[in-house]
C-alpha cells in the first residue's frame, strides 16, 4: 500500500505544479493578445505607421485590378494623377492605367492600351518601366496576331516593336523573352511567305516562287522549313534549267544557260547541307546533287553542332497540339526554335519582275556571251542584284554613256548633253541636242526649221516654228502652208504618208415612206398618208380602223340582228 500511496502522491505533485506554471503563464499575458487602446482601434490615422492618401489610392486601385474591376481602378489611378500630380506613385500609376486596358482585352481596349504605353515612353524615356511599356505595346500585337494564312498586319507589326524594344533597351532584363517572342512572330511570317512561295511552285511560276523563298532564306535565317525553301528555290532553277529546250535558241546558247541554271540549283542544294546539315531536308539535297553529278560538300563541325542546337530547341508537335491549333484561331509557334539571334533588320526583297528581268539578261548572255558576262553576286543562291548590291557598285547597272558622256568621264555620273542622229519621212537628217531641261534644233536640223515670215505673229520662238518648203506660198498665215508643220524636237511628225484630201461627203438619200404591209378584209392598216406628209399636217399614230356592223359587235354600236347574231367570228 504504501508504494501505492508514494505512486499517487507524485502524480498529484505533477499535476498541481503544472496547473501553477500555467497560471503564472496565463497571467503575464503570453497565451492573451494584447489589446489595443480604443483610440489606436477606432483611429487609423492615429497609427504610426498609417498610409499618406496618395498610398491608399494605388493600393486600392491595385486590388480592384487583381479583381477585375478595371473601371473602378483606372478612376482610382486617375485621381491620384489629378490630385497628387507630384507624387511618387505617379509614374507607376500612369503605367498602371495602360494595365487596366492591357487585361481588359478587345480590339478597343487594346489600341488604348497601346496609346497609354507610348505616352508612358513619351514621358519617361530613361525610366527601366519604359522597357516593359515598351514590351507591352508589342504584347498588344503578338496577342492579335492570326495563323500565317490570314492577314499578316498584326504579326509585322508585332515583328517591328520587339525589335524597337531589343534595339532601344538592349540593358533590359525582358530581352531574353523578347527575343523568343521575336523569334515565334517570325516563325508565322516565315509560314505565310513559304506557303505563297509553295503555291506558285506547284503553278510552275518560278519566278514569282524564287522571290517568295529567297526573302524568306534571306530574312529568317532560323526558320524551321528554311531547308525546304532553299530546296524549292533549288528546283526552280533545275526546271527552268529543262524548260530551255523549248526556247528558240542555237545548241550552243542553249547548253550555257542550262548550265548557269544547273550551278545556280546546286548552290542552293549546297547551303542546306553546308549551312543547315542537321535539318530533315538535308539527305534530299545529297541525293539531287548526286542526281546532278554534282560534288557534294562536306560541313563544317560549327555548322553541325550550330544546326543541332537549333533543332535541338524546338518543342515536338504531337497529335493532341495539332487538334488544339485546329480549333483555336492561335497561330502555332511550337517549331519555333529557342536559340539563335533572330534577325532585327530585313534585308532587300527580291522582287519577282527582277527575276524575270534577270532571266531575259542570261538568255541575252547566252546569246551573246563575249559582250557581257553572266551577273552573278558570289554566294547567294541567284543572281539578283539587290538595293545593297547596287548601292555598292552603281556603274555595273547603268547603260555605258555615248557621244560627249564617254569623251568625259568625269561627267558620267551626270545628266550631259547627248546628240542623236534622227531621220524623218522627208528623208531629212540632222541631230537633237537633249540635256533632259530642254529641247532645240541643233545645226543639222531640217531645213523646214526656220523663222516664219515677217509680220505673221504665231507665238510661238523661231526655233521652234515651220515655214514652208515653197517659197511662193510665204504668205498668209502659218497654218495655211502646205509644208508647215510642228516642231517634235526633230522627229518626224506621226501621220498618214498620202494626204490626199478626201472626196465631200455626200447627201444620203430620203428613206422610203414606211408602211404596215399587214393588213385585215383587204384594208392596209397603219399606212402613212402621202397626201398628209406631202402637205404636213400631222396624222394620228394609230388610227381607229372603221367598224363593220356586219361583222362586229360592241357596246357603243348597234347589236347585230337577225342570223348575224349567230356567227361568233
Amino acid at each position: 500500500m504504501s508504494r501505492f500511496h508514494n505512486r499517487l502522491f507524485r502524480r498529484n505533485s505533477a499535476i498541481c505544479v503544472l496547473a501553477v506554471f500555467c497560471g503564472g503563464m496565463a497571467h503575464a499575458g503570453i497565451f492573451h493578445r494584447k489589446n489595443k487602446p480604443l483610440s489606436q482601434k477606432d483611429d487609423a490615422l492615429a497609427s504610426i505607421n498609417s498610409s499618406q492618401p496618395d498610398k491608399e489610392l494605388f493600393d486600392r486601385a491595385m486590388k480592384a485590378l487583381n479583381k477585375g474591376k478595371y473601371d473602378i481602378s483606372r478612376l482610382d489611378l486617375q485621381t491620384l494623377l489629378n490630385t497628387y500630380p507630384d507624387s511618387e506613385y505617379a509614374m507607376r500609376a500612369k503605367l498602371a492605367i495602360g494595365d487596366t486596358w492591357y487585361k481588359e482585352g478587345g480590339a478597343a481596349a487594346m489600341t488604348q492600351a497601346e496609346e497609354e504605353y507610348k505616352d508612358f515612353i513619351t514621358f519617361f524615356p530613361d525610366k527601366p518601366e519604359a522597357a516593359e511599356a515598351q514590351m507591352k505595346v508589342a504584347d498588344i500585337y503578338y496577342k492579335q496576331m492570326e495563323k500565317p494564312d490570314r492577314d499578316p498586319t498584326n504579326a509585322t507589326r508585332a515583328q517591328e516593336e520587339y525589335r524597337a524594344m531589343i534595339l532601344q533597351y538592349p540593358d533590359s532584363t525582358l530581352i531574353p523573352q523578347a527575343k523568343q517572342r521575336l523569334r515565334e512572330v517570325q516563325e508565322v511570317l516565315g509560314d505565310h511567305e513559304f506557303a505563297i512561295g509553295a503555291f506558285y511552285q506547284t503553278r510552275m511560276n518560278y519566278a514569282a516562287s524564287i522571290a517568295r523563298l529567297q526573302s524568306i532564306i534571306d530574312t529568317y535565317p532560323i526558320y524551321s522549313r528554311i531547308d525546304e525553301a532553299l530546296i524549292d528555290v533549288g528546283d526552280a532553277y533545275a526546271a527552268q534549267a529543262k524548260n530551255v529546250a523549248n526556247l528558240r535558241l542555237d545548241a550552243a546558247a542553249k547548253q550555257r544557260l542550262v548550265k548557269l541554271y544547273t550551278q545556280r540549283a546546286a548552290h542552293a542544294y549546297d547551303r542546306v547541307i553546308l549551312e543547315y546539315p542537321m535539318m530533315p531536308h538535308a539527305d534530299d539535297a545529297r541525293d539531287r546533287l548526286e542526281a546532278m553529278g554534282q560534288p557534294i560538300p562536306q560541313p563544317t563541325q560549327q555548322a553541325l553542332a550550330q544546326s543541332a542546337a537549333i533543332e535541338q530547341s524546338r518543342a515536338p508537335v504531337n497529335l493532341k497540339y495539332r487538334a488544339v491549333i485546329l480549333i483555336t484561331a492561335r497561330p502555332s509557334v511550337v517549331q519555333a526554335a529557342r536559340v539563335g539571334e533572330p534577325s532585327l533588320t530585313d534585308p532587300p526583297q527580291v522582287m519577282a519582275p527582277a527575276v524575270v528581268k534577270e532571266a531575259m539578261n542570261d538568255v541575252q548572255w547566252s546569246v551573246k556571251p563575249d559582250g557581257k558576262p553572266a551577273p552573278s553576286i558570289p554566294g547567294a543562291s541567284n543572281n539578283i542584284r539587290t538595293t545593297e548590291a547596287l548601292a555598292a557598285n552603281p556603274s555595273a547597272s547603268a547603260a555605258p554613256a555615248t557621244g560627249a558622256a564617254t569623251q568625259n568621264p568625269s561627267a558620267a555620273g551626270t545628266t550631259s548633253l547627248q546628240m542623236h542622229d534622227l531621220s524623218g519621212d522627208n528623208d531629212v537628217t540632222g541631230t537633237v541636242g537633249s540635256n533632259g531641261a530642254d529641247t532645240h534644233v541643233g545645226p543639222g536640223s531640217p531645213t523646214n526649221a526656220v523663222q516664219p515670215p515677217a509680220g505673221s505673229d504665231t507665238g510661238a520662238t523661231p526655233a521652234t516654228q515651220s515655214a514652208p518648203a515653197d517659197p511662193n506660198h510665204g504668205t498668209g498665215q502659218p497654218s495655211s502652208w502646205p509644208s508647215a508643220q510642228p516642231d517634235n524636237g526633230g522627229l518626224a511628225t506621226a501621220g498618214p504618208k498620202d494626204n490626199t484630201p478626201l472626196p465631200a461627203a455626200t447627201k444620203p438619200a430620203e428613206a422610203p415612206a414606211q408602211v404596215n404591209d399587214v393588213k385585215s378584209n383587204g384594208q392596209a392598216v397603219n399606212t402613212v398618208d402621202q397626201n398628209a406628209a406631202a402637205t404636213g399636217k400631222k396624222k394620228k399614230k394609230n388610227p381607229k380602223p372603221q367598224f363593220e356592223n356586219n361583222e362586229e359587235s360592241s357596246s357603243t354600236h348597234k347589236k347585230k340582228k337577225g342570223i348575224h347574231k349567230l356567227n361568233p367570228f
